[in-house]
């Protein structure tokens, strides 16, 4: 065990002091903090250490006597070392890859991505040398191994009969077991700066607490208030002017009534993979990589105070369809029982459109297929696009101007049986490895740059925009345009709000008339606010706001991960933590930068009502899509 101990710390310590160095300009430099990133860091290395001693104390609890001082008993003891040390060093070349991601240790996501090991594998394979980087781990392998050899034979010289091995081997597997009952993630938070918590933490450790805690309860795990209270709250800030509520307490459920006849318009809405705000000229990037979005602005409704509610596709996929604030764990698009849930799609299917959801890649994956073909979705994706059609693709799917091809087929087919359409579709190609087709911007492939995947989107969308011109339906249609998420959520606090900052246009020559909206606005308010724009009176479940019929001190957002749930009111920020935890902030919208507060109980009470309701609607099945329901 010992040996094993000694490895796990080694090469822990060799990981946390690279990330160290790789975080230094964003770390809270104090003599306590540096302390308490190895200190705690050691605590947390031991725990691993515990859990990977178990292979080698079972084999050498159950070996015979007589196996003692022979050679060959030293083949599966070397076996299980080298995997050990295959691990650790393949963990430490994970971690560099995920926190120069995502700015944190292993979490939720990391345990995602394992389920998707095709998809994974492969955007390595195109990322990395792999043949380089196997040859290295097994090198270093072998060095380390060649190192501790003589420790290791050492250690099974000596005889112990198997009464006195008995009693040791369950003296030592208390560590594993109180480690596994008595310890969690929280021990590392003890700074307000995000980049010291995780530096406390290891990353093997977050991999495992992510892994058996992916879903979490929020009745079990955050503050509460009583349910009809919260719903209360919630149709208070919903109520406008045409929103007549039903009777019962514990539904949102109300009839949106419109004054004037509905528009009778296409929709064609683009969730962009990764596009922040700040990659746009209009932000203040000078590196031109959007010309055909900064274009757009003038052109559009541009919301430029716009906000994804979370750092994952699905996060924003759940946002801009169910048009409800994100719940603590995985999003409902990945959980079970989400068929038939109240959607903008089926909204625009009960009112007679055609509505798919098209996806250049495999929509298996974080189970878009299943939610979007079970909630009003004809689901297009990679299998449906034929091979002549493709000019490049990635373990993430086909170049987007391919994935446009197919959302212009699916415009026409609809436009020829004179059907009304509603077609959403995602693109991939702003995702790592970065590569698309040669030729198409003045960033070549090879760099593998993000900078270049951007450009190649803008292009894309360009391109998609001019043949949806000269097409008959495009005086009819609305096209939507706004991100998923931040191609970063890494910042030095908790909820860095600068790191939801995304961009949203809906842009309509022959429809709308151009205009800056300096609203706060979510994720969330996108499906309603369509809805408002184009006169539809329907019933809706949807918990956004039409954004042009809200009041300026209703004005919030929600951001959030998976376990922290963020509600910005204003520039205040209330964060629910498990265990009950709340904590508020005076953030800065320019700068990014945030001071605590005291808490305030009417923003908090705010923010319980929409999170615990969300919750609540969810998991008592009342956010199902209403012809379904009420049969």
């Amino acid at each position: 065990m010992s040996i094993v101990t000694i490895l796990v710390i080694a090469i822990s310590f060799f990981t946390r002091l690279l990330l160290l160095f790789k975080s230094w300009p964003y770390l809270t430099i104090t003599p306590v903090n540096i302390i308490s990133i190895f200190a705690i860091g050691l605590f947390y290395d031991l725990v691993v250490a515990s859990f990977f001693s178990i292979p080698i104390l079972l084999y050498c609890w159950l070996m015979k006597d007589s196996w003692y001082q022979k050679k060959w008993n030293l083949i599966p003891v070397f076996l299980i070392l080298i995997i050990n040390i295959t691990i650790l060093l393949i963990n430490v070349g994970g971690e560099i890859a995920f926190w120069n991601e995502f700015g944190v240790r292993y979490n939720f996501i990391a345990v995602d991505y394992l389920i998707y090991t095709n998809e994974v594998l492969d955007n390595v394979k195109e990322s990395y040398n792999v043949n380089l980087i196997a040859a290295g781990i097994l090198l270093v392998g072998l060095l380390i191994l060649w190192i501790i050899r003589k420790l290791v034979i050492s250690s099974q010289e000596n005889s112990m009969r198997f009464k006195k091995r008995s009693s040791y081997f369950f003296l030592l597997m208390i560590f594993p077991l109180c480690s596994y009952f008595l310890v969690n993630n929280s021990f590392k938070s003890i700074s307000q700066n995000n980049y010291v918590n995780e530096l406390c933490g290891a990353g093997l450790y977050e991999f495992g607490a992510a892994f058996w805690h992916n879903e979490i309860d929020y009745k079990q795990f955050y503050i509460q208030n009583d349910n009809t209270q919260n719903i209360a709250l919630i149709k208070k800030m919903l109520s406008n002017s045409n929103a007549n509520f039903n009777q019962d307490s514990l539904s949102i459920e109300r009839d949106i009534v419109c004054d004037s006849p509905a528009k009778k318009w296409n929709i064609v809405l683009i969730s962009m993979e990764s596009l922040s705000a700040d990659f746009m000229d209009y932000f203040g990037n000078n590196q031109h990589i959007t010309p055909c979005l900064d274009s757009l602005v003038s052109k559009s409704l541009f919301f430029n105070n716009f906000y994804a509610s979370g750092t994952r596709t699905v996060r924003g996929l759940e946002a801009i369809s169910l048009s409800i604030p994100p719940t603590p764990g995985q999003s409902i698009v990945r959980r079970p029982n989400n068929e038939n849930m109240f959607t903008m799609g089926s909204v625009f299917k009960k009112i007679g459109y055609d509505v798919r959801y098209i996806y250049g890649g495999n929509s298996f994956f974080d189970n878009m297929g299943y939610f979007f073909s079970n909630s009003g979705y004809q689901v297009i994706d990679k299998k449906d696009i034929p091979e002549k059609d493709i000019h490049h693709e990635t373990a993430w799917g086909v170049a987007d101007e391919d994935a446009f091809k197919v959302t212009i087929d699916a415009c026409d087919k609809s436009y020829k049986a004179g059907k009304l359409f509603f077609n959403h579709m995602m693109t991939v190609s702003n995702h790592r490895p970065f590569t698309y087709p040669e030729g198409r911007i003045d960033i070549s492939p090879t760099s593998k740059c993000r900078e270049g995947a951007v450009k190649y989107t803008d292009f894309a969308i360009d391109k998609f925009l001019k043949e949806a011109k000269r097409k008959p339906w495009f005086n009819n249609t609305l096209f939507v345009i706004v991100a998923d998420h931040c191609a970063s959520s890494a910042g030095k606090t908790d909820l860095p709000i600068k790191k939801y900052h995304i961009p949203c246009f809906l842009y309509a020559p022959a429809l709308i008339t151009p205009q800056i909206v300096t609203k706060s606005t979510s994720q969330i308010d996108l499906a309603p606010t369509i809805m408002g724009l184009m006169n539809i009176s329907y019933q809706s479940r949807f918990l956004g706001y039409d954004i042009f019929k809200c009041k300026s001190e209703d004005e919030r957002l929600f951001i959030s991960t998976y376990q922290d749930m963020g509600y910005v009111k204003h520039d205040t920020l209330v964060i629910l933590s498990p265990k009950n935890k709340v904590r508020m902030y005076k953030i800065n919208f320019i700068t990014g930068e945030s001071a605590e507060l005291i808490v305030n109980n009417e923003i908090v009470n705010e923010a319980v009502a929409w999170y615990q309701g969300a919750s609540y609607l969810y998991n008592a099945q009342k956010y199902k899509a209403i012809e379904k329901q009420n049969n």
